[in-house]
């Protein structure tokens, strides 16, 4: 990290890194970033990545400035952003021209671009042109943030959260009731599907409970670009589907991807992530297709939905009496409550 780095540098971007999380389940598959622009101590523009094929962050802080009346204020500000900018042409010209353009003085980033063919070059371009760059600043923040498009990138696989409701004796069904989980617990629950692309289930969860898999009761305001999660079903045999379930009927049928007679789940998952954009994943399972997930290690986050409630019945999280192939361990453990519930969640290690 810079020498020229200082607290201020450290504090704005923790608050370009909120910003960014505005776009978390909207902008696979790019990541989602977050920029504001300083001139001296004052904000004049701030942005974030919205949605894929439209302005990245930096170009919509600078507009931002520039339809605030702050236009004449970019020449020798800072930029604050949570990723390196880009430096090449995609669906939209490159970061770094919209920064030279603007005059800005000075770009103070927190993790660098991990494809190699990128890597650091938006810093030699800027500085050869005069601009002071400071790189790593909030760089673990920034790295834990943008873990799951990382993985992603680098892999060609989805990043794969396992989301679990069950009781505390690790039943998933009830037998008079619905839901396990309490209202508060569902809104949580809703968050993730919100900032997923995906959600995946199995013939028998369709057939059993029906599902919509759809947002519906999420903590956040569902933004206006968000499109609801595709539907992805794997089932040995689409003919034993029911024909009027939600998946296939309601108005994002279009949404519902069956595939049948799965032998490679990697081979899906790479799919998902090259065809239909697919970075973020959630598993919401029964628990013989979750098995068949951890046994293939393709699970890299781990949410569980633990209800105060004892039932008994067969339908355990993890069936079969034998042990998994590899025992898991969950790293990074967080614990919160929601409701009369806690959510437990950590990131699996075989």
């Amino acid at each position: 990290m810079s020498t020229l780095v200082t607290d201020v540098d450290s504090s704005r971007m923790l608050k370009a890194l909120r910003l960014a999380q505005k776009g978390l389940g909207t902008t696979s598959p790019n990541p989602p970033v977050g920029a504001l622009i300083y001139a001296g101590d004052k904000l004049i523009g701030q942005g974030y990545h919205e949605k894929a094929g439209e302005d990245h962050a930096e170009r919509r802080a600078v507009q931002d400035a520039i339809n605030h009346g702050n236009g004449y204020l970019l020449k020798g500000a800072t930029l604050y952003v949570t990723l390196e900018p880009c430096s090449s042409y995609g669906k939209t010209p490159p970061c770094t021209c919209v920064i030279l353009q603007s005059g800005l003085a000075r770009v103070v980033y927190g993790m660098q671009d991990p494809d190699e063919r990128h890597r650091g070059r938006a810093k030699a371009l800027l500085e050869a042109k005069g601009v002071q760059v400071c790189t790593g600043v909030q760089e673990e923040a920034c790295s834990v943030f943008l873990r799951p498009w990382v993985y992603s990138l680098q892999t060609g696989l989805p990043w794969v959260t396992a989301k679990v409701g069950c009781t505390l004796d690790s039943r998933l069904v009830r037998l008079n009731e619905r839901w396990i989980s309490c209202k508060e617990a569902l809104r949580f629950m809703h968050e993730l599907r919100l900032q997923s692309d995906a959600i995946l289930v199995g013939g028998t969860t369709v057939r059993t409970d029906d599902p919509a898999l759809t947002i519906r009761t999420p903590i956040s305001q569902v933004p206006a670009c968000k499109q609801q999660p595709w539907r992805v079903v794997l089932t040995r045999d689409r003919s034993l589907l029911p024909a009027n379930a939600r998946l296939f009927t309601d108005s994002y049928a279009e949404r519902t991807l069956v595939y049948e007679r799965v032998e490679e789940f990697q081979a899906v998952l790479s799919e998902l992530r090259d065809r239909y954009g697919v970075v973020r994943l959630m598993l919401e399972c029964g628990g013989n297709l979750l098995r068949q997930f951890l046994e293939h290690g393709l699970v890299r986050e781990w949410v569980q939905d633990i209800a105060p409630i004892i039932c008994g019945g067969n339908a355990s999280m993890i069936p079969g009496e034998d042990y998994l192939p590899n025992e898991l361990h969950l790293s990074e453990v967080t614990i919160q409550q929601a409701g009369i519930d806690f959510i437990l969640r950590g990131l699996v290690k075989s």
